[in-house]
């Protein structure tokens, strides 16, 4: 999804990528200490982090600290 920002404001303009940004770190904060994450998808809403539910690893691990 590429959204086009009409802005002048940079505060405005740099929201976007700021909140992705934040998207990212919380679902990777989510996968590491294998909490929920959850998100609205396609109206409905699920968790993404599917270790939670069924504890399945798919291969990640907590990074060191």
């Amino acid at each position: 999804m590429k959204a086009k920002i009409k802005s002048k404001d940079p505060d405005i303009q740099g929201s976007l990528p700021a909140l992705r940004r934040a998207a990212r770190a919380a679902k990777r904060l989510a996968l590491d200490t294998n909490t929920p994450f959850w998100v609205v998808k396609n109206g409905r809403i699920v968790n993404l982090n599917s270790r939670s539910r069924n504890g399945k690893d798919h291969g990640r691990r907590a990074r060191a600290t």
